[in-house]
C-alpha cells in the first residue's frame, strides 16, 4: 500500500475528526497576546491552511472540533503550577471567557455543525476536556491535529490522542510554533515518531473525495 493510499484509508470521513487547537483571536489574531506566534502562524501560511482544511472538512462531512483555551475573569480554577500559566496572567491580552479573544479567528469559519470545546485549565485540548468523549461518541478513529502551538499544545494533543487509541494525522504546514526553526525540528524528532505526517494538500486530496454520509 502506498503512503497516499494509507493516508486515504486513515482519513475515512465517517471516522475522522478535524481538531483545531487554540486558533482563537487572542492567540493567532492581529491583537494576539503572543504577537511572535501570531506573526509566525500567519506568515508561514499555517492559519490559512487550517482554514482550508476546515472548509474541506465541512464540504466532505468530516466533523470539526475547535479547542479553545480561556480563563474566567476572576482566574478561579486556572492552574499556576507552570511558568507558562503565571506568565499568561501578566500578558496585555487575556483569554477571558466571553470576550473576542476566545472566538475562533478568521479566516477559519465555524458552522452550526462544529463543536467548540473550551477549557479553563491545563495544557492539553484533550486531557480533562470534552474532546475525548465527543470523539468516542462520534465513532472517531483518526484525529487531524492543526493549529498552535508546536511548542506545547500541539504535541500535547498528539500524545493524548495516541494514548487514547486514536491515530493522529498532522498536516505539518498547518501547525506553527516559535521560533520558526523549532517547528520542523519538533516534527522530525518528536511527532514523526507517533503521528502520520502529511501536507495540507495531501490531506485535502483525501477529504475532497465524494462521500455520502
Amino acid at each position: 500500500m502506498s503512503s497516499r493510499e494509507r493516508l486515504s484509508e486513515l482519513l475515512d470521513p465517517a471516522v475522522t475528526v478535524l481538531l483545531t487547537v487554540e486558533c482563537q483571536q487572542g492567540v493567532v489574531g492581529p491583537d494576539s497576546a503572543l504577537p511572535e506566534l501570531a506573526r509566525q502562524v500567519r506568515s508561514s501560511g499555517a492559519l490559512a491552511n487550517v482554514a482550508r482544511l476546515v472548509a474541506a472538512a465541512h464540504d466532505s462531512g468530516v466533523q470539526v472540533i475547535h479547542a479553545i483555551a480561556e480563563r474566567r475573569p476572576d482566574g478561579r480554577g486556572a492552574g499556576r503550577n507552570a511558568r507558562l500559566f503565571r506568565a499568561a496572567e501578566r500578558l496585555p491580552v487575556q483569554q477571558l471567557s466571553g470576550t473576542t479573544a476566545v472566538r475562533v479567528a478568521p479566516p477559519i469559519e465555524v458552522t452550526e455543525q462544529d463543536f467548540v470545546v473550551r477549557r479553563l485549565h491545563g495544557l492539553s485540548p484533550i486531557q480533562g476536556t470534552d474532546v475525548d468523549p465527543l470523539l468516542r461518541n462520534l465513532g472517531c478513529r483518526t484525529v487531524i491535529v492543526t493549529g498552535v502551538s508546536a511548542n506545547v499544545a500541539i504535541p500535547n494533543a498528539v500524545f493524548d490522542a495516541v494514548n487514547r487509541g486514536y491515530t493522529a494525522v498532522v498536516p505539518t504546514d498547518a501547525i506553527a510554533g516559535v521560533p520558526a526553526d523549532y517547528t520542523p525540528v519538533m516534527i522530525r524528532h518528536t511527532l514523526a515518531l507517533v503521528a502520520t505526517l502529511a501536507t495540507t494538500e495531501e490531506v485535502l486530496g483525501c477529504l475532497r473525495r465524494p462521500v455520502a454520509r
